[in-house]
């Protein structure tokens, strides 16, 4: 049991079918649930009319859709500028584009979290504007769902066999290639912790912050501060990225830089909207 524990990700095909040149994989599948589980659970808000005024369903439908066209383009762009600047120089437009050198459609690959949540947030702020909403209702009304898709995106990396974790000699740990396990070397599945953490663990504290008094109207600065915390925590298990390693004395990554940038901004939304009630 344990063995195939250890072995499964080596037994995980990413792609579910291919037509010609054409390749769905878990990963397109896992942004699509998250994007229906987000909506349902919304749905599901509505019918308790738990929502913010004016807001109607056909609109959120847009402004989800939308916001999560602005995701993905801004995830291929804050990859590119996060991860890979010096790629992005040489061919900027690239970046932008879902296709393999070889012409083949390979989907939105390589992807930053914090650079599709600006995207989202940007497209989110003008859809809403134009629908005269008020943009942090709508968001307040949102974010807390959100973990809920997260959890999908994390689970589509695992089934790429991406973003694994460090070494480590846990019999926890994964075989993420072949090279490794002729090696003998185990990693952590940081993919799978970020699922629960980021996403399930994620949505429970926003569920239960969502009923504090306290807390009302502030649910999204609290996503930053937990998000930024619980990712920061959970990058010590995670792979640097190849083309970076650390980036900050000497142990800190990329993710954990724009982490603790997630918390400061929002650690000062909470304070000032403290102040506000005052």
């Amino acid at each position: 049991m344990l063995e195939l524990w250890q072995n499964l990700p080596l037994h995980l095909n990413p792609i579910i079918f291919t037509i010609g040149n054409f390749s769905f994989r878990w990963y397109s599948l896992g942004y699509i649930l998250a994007l229906t589980i987000i909506y349902l659970f919304l749905r599901r808000r509505f019918k308790k009319r738990t929502y913010p005024k004016n807001l109607t369903l056909d609109k959120l439908e847009n402004i989800l859709l939308l916001a999560f066209l602005g995701a993905l383009l801004g995830g291929r762009i804050g990859y590119a500028i996060f991860y890979d600047w010096s790629n992005f120089i040489i061919h900027p437009w690239q970046a932008l584009l879902p296709f393999a050198d070889d012409g083949s459609f390979s989907g939105f690959y390589g992807m930053s979290f914090h650079g599709g949540l600006v995207g989202a947030l940007l497209i989110g702020w003008l859809v809403v504007s134009k629908y005269k909403l008020k943009f942090y209702e709508v968001l307040n009304f949102i974010i807390p769902a959100f973990p809920l898709g997260y959890f999908w995106g994390r689970l589509g990396n695992f089934m790429n066999g991406e973003l694994y974790g460090r070494v480590t000699k846990s019999k926890i740990g994964m075989h993420f290639n072949q090279t490794d396990k002729q090696l003998g070397i185990l990693r952590h599945p940081s993919q799978l912790y970020e699922a629960l953490g980021e996403g399930l663990l994620l949505f429970l504290i926003l569920q239960y912050c969502s009923r504090k008094k306290i807390c009302q109207n502030k649910l999204f600065p609290l996503f930053l501060i937990f998000y930024g915390f619980i990712r920061f925590l959970i990058e010590f298990f995670r792979q640097p990225d190849s083309q970076l390693g650390f980036v900050a004395l000497g142990w800190m990554t990329m993710g954990q830089m724009l982490c603790i940038l997630m918390m400061l901004i929002g650690g000062a939304l909470f304070i000032k909207q403290l102040k506000n009630l005052k």
